[in-house]
């Protein structure tokens, strides 16, 4: 059996994260029984949740422990099968976490299925047609329930999570804007990804002038709003809601570190009549499947064309996950491991 390197917790975040709240180990891998598989990650999963789950508090799930494997989902393939529906060769999803080898109990519901790359690179079951995707999908279609016309905004716009919201709401009609960090990252968010327009938060020093942006980019108002960062862009978009607007809360990520995140006009809610429903993707896995089928479409037609930034080798993975934390990434995060 190959040995496996493993990124572990090793202590928990004070405040920022740091590349020292993370070490990397290398373990023999067990030998399967009955109904295991072994998987040899192609690619790791980098994604914003990973930093809630470092700290030692409460949230919508179980904080990450210490001295074990971090989570995260993975890509790759069967190298040695105890299983009958798993054969050497094939290609997986899991959540097989910071390592080079998981071993999986393939009996488990979810806890493995397999991927076909036929018109979907392997990659992107990580991202585009993967979690992130299918979180975007369930914002718009599940929360927001847009209709052709409407204005849609979503923050972290070139993200896994932005591109493929961007081309699910063009597809249903919408005039899509985006908000995003740097020029870069705007201009290739409305040539590449179909925004209509993108706004660069970094401009801004504070809400009024960023809601002054989006009244230019939105003349319409706001119909409905994927939010995945909080803070002032929160309360600039809200400034701009239209009456019974539409938000889906996904992610805080400005208050990932442990700083509160106050609201600045909490009364717009009321005001407008705001419909606001926080989500986590994991608990709809009803909806994965039909989700998954409108991404692999739009990526295998050319209206998905997600972009991936991509570390190499296990250890990498810190200094990439503390990178992406602070927006260095350019769309979906990765590490590629062979």
């Amino acid at each position: 059996m190959p040995t496996n390197r493993q990124v572990l917790l090793d202590n928990r975040p004070e405040g920022e994260a740091v590349a020292s709240n993370f070490k990397v180990v290398s373990v023999d891998t067990p030998a399967l029984t009955e109904g295991q598989v072994l998987v040899r990650h192609h690619y790791l999963s980098l994604d914003p949740y990973m930093r809630g789950r470092m700290n030692e508090s409460k949230s919508y799930a179980a904080s990450q422990p210490l001295g074990e494997v971090m989570i995260g989902g993975t890509v790759g393939e069967v190298v040695e099968s105890q299983h009958p529906k798993y054969q050497v060769g094939d290609q997986v999803v899991g959540m097989g976490g910071w390592q080079e080898y998981s071993v999986v109990n393939a009996n488990e519901p979810g806890a493995l299925r397999k991927a076909d790359t036929t018109h979907v690179p392997l990659s992107y079951y990580l991202g585009a047609v993967g979690m992130p995707g299918v979180t975007a999908w369930y914002g718009l279609v599940k929360i927001i329930e847009p209709k052709e016309g409407e204005t849609m905004v979503v923050s972290a716009a070139t993200g896994a999570v932005g591109s493929a919201f961007a081309a699910l709401a063009k597809a249903r009609g919408c005039r899509v804007v985006g908000i995003a960090g740097g020029p870069e990252k705007c201009a290739y968010a409305v040539a590449e990804l179909g925004y209509d327009a993108c706004i660069d938060y970094r401009e801004h020093k504070d809400m009024y002038s960023l809601s002054k942006a989006l009244k230019e980019a939105c003349p319409k108002g706001i119909d409905g709003y994927f939010e995945n960062v909080g803070g002032m862009i929160m309360d600039a978009v809200m400034l701009r809601m239209n009456a019974f607007a539409r938000v889906a809360l996904c992610g805080m990520i400005a208050g990932y570190n442990g700083e509160p995140l106050a609201m600045a006009n909490p009364a717009l809610l009321l005001i407008n009549r705001v419909k606001l429903e926080g989500f986590i993707v994991s608990e709809h896995m009803e909806v994965w499947g039909e989700a998954m089928k409108e991404l692999g479409t739009l990526v295998a037609m050319g209206k998905l064309k997600p972009r991936e930034t991509v570390s190499q080798g296990i250890e990498s993975a810190p200094e990439a996950f503390l990178g992406l934390l602070k927006g260095k990434n350019f769309g979906k995060q990765l590490v590629k491991l062979i």
